[in-house]
């Protein structure tokens, strides 16, 4: 055996990527690199102070709260909003955890959904909720049904209750008198509801988060929207947001036109920066045309590296670049040239509007 065969051999067990055959290459281990020689643009900061509208309870030590806020001041967080989903002793530990940051953070609560499938559900849940908001809760959230019902709450699960239902009402009705918004997510992108083939752009994610349909009780994604839009219809006095772009970011106009409908909803940007990073022209007119009713979210930890990409989306004009690793699609994304009258809204003064 020669020597230039075993040192070939060598090379491959150290640098597999190197024997890789494309006929082979699993998808899952895509990682295109661009090689376009364009221009980088590097955002260290926010071009104004940052409301973070989205987030949840990422700290696990008083460390970790010390460190989330030294990531907050190097990228210019204002304040961040953590969406706890809790109520009870729950939702008071996690307003505990942040109490010596009590500026810089927002905890907001969940609904009780205890006996919420027996009858009398509703004047106990509301109690809970005025308790949450005398320990400083000043909005609910994140409340999800991505089909089966309501499942994001603690420490109840409302299965087989959507956001439309009747039982919902006094508690939207609470929220109104008290000022206190309401995060809503409902369904998934749609690559998760497409068959997981050649066809699917979106196959990387949509392997891992696929919805299955097949599920008993489930309702599909336009039933969804419209939950949706039956709950912000019927409550007209409460302020609801649609986070993650009602994920509608395949079709943005359906969530344009919700918005031009009622005044009453607005919608976080949170977790789909790659959703709508790849039509970034379309987009930018959704911006702008959408400027009053749009607020910034990241719902993706807190590292520096996470708060920058979102920026370099929003206010860059950068080209073809990608971060597989962050956002888990293979496709390139680019970014929006925001003008600086829409970013100070989306960054602050439309959640100043909602939170006051």
């Amino acid at each position: 055996m020669s020597l230039i065969f075993i040192l070939y051999c060598i090379s491959i067990i150290s640098h597999p990527v190197l024997a890789q055959n494309a006929d082979n290459l699993l998808l899952k281990n895509y990682r295109p690199v661009s090689i376009y020689k364009i221009p980088v643009t590097h955002v260290a900061r926010a071009a104004f102070p940052v409301i973070d509208m989205h987030s949840h309870d990422y700290a696990a030590t008083d460390a970790d709260v010390d460190q989330w806020v030294k990531n907050m001041d190097l990228c210019g967080i204002e304040k961040t909003i953590v969406l706890s989903c809790a109520t009870g002793s729950k939702f008071d530990s996690i307003v505990h955890k942040y109490a010596r940051y009590k500026h810089r953070f927002e905890i907001w609560c969940g609904f009780d959904y205890t006996g919420y499938d027996k009858p009398g559900f509703g004047p106990a849940a509301v109690k809970e909720l005025e308790r949450c908001y005398r320990m400083g809760a000043r909005g609910v959230g994140e409340e999800g049904d991505k089909g089966l019902g309501l499942f994001y709450s603690e420490p109840v699960k409302a299965f087989g209750m959507h956001f439309d239902d009747p039982r919902m009402k006094s508690l939207f009705e609470k929220c109104a008198e008290l000022h206190m918004p309401v995060n809503i997510h409902v369904a998934d992108p749609i690559w998760m509801y497409e068959k997981l083939d050649s066809t699917n752009d979106g196959l990387m994610n949509a392997e891992t988060w696929k919805v299955d349909m097949t599920v008993t009780g489930i309702i599909g994604f336009d039933a969804l929207i419209q939950s949706l839009e039956n709950a912000v219809k019927n409550n007209p006095k409460t302020i609801f947001i649609a986070c993650h772009f009602a994920n509608l970011n395949h079709d943005i106009d359906r969530l344009g036109r919700l918005l031009d409908k009622y005044p009453n909803l607005y919608s976080d940007i949170s977790a789909r920066y790659a959703e709508s990073a790849t039509i970034p022209r379309y987009m930018k007119t959704f911006y702008d045309k959408y400027q009053d009713r749009l607020v910034y979210g990241t719902d993706m930890s807190y590292n520096t590296s996470m708060y920058k990409i979102t920026f370099r989306i929003l206010e860059s004009n950068d080209e073809h670049f990608y971060e597989t690793e962050l956002f888990g699609y293979h496709w390139a994304l680019n970014g929006f040239g925001l003008s600086k009258q829409v970013l100070k809204k989306l960054y602050h003064d439309n959640a100043v509007g909602i939170i006051k």
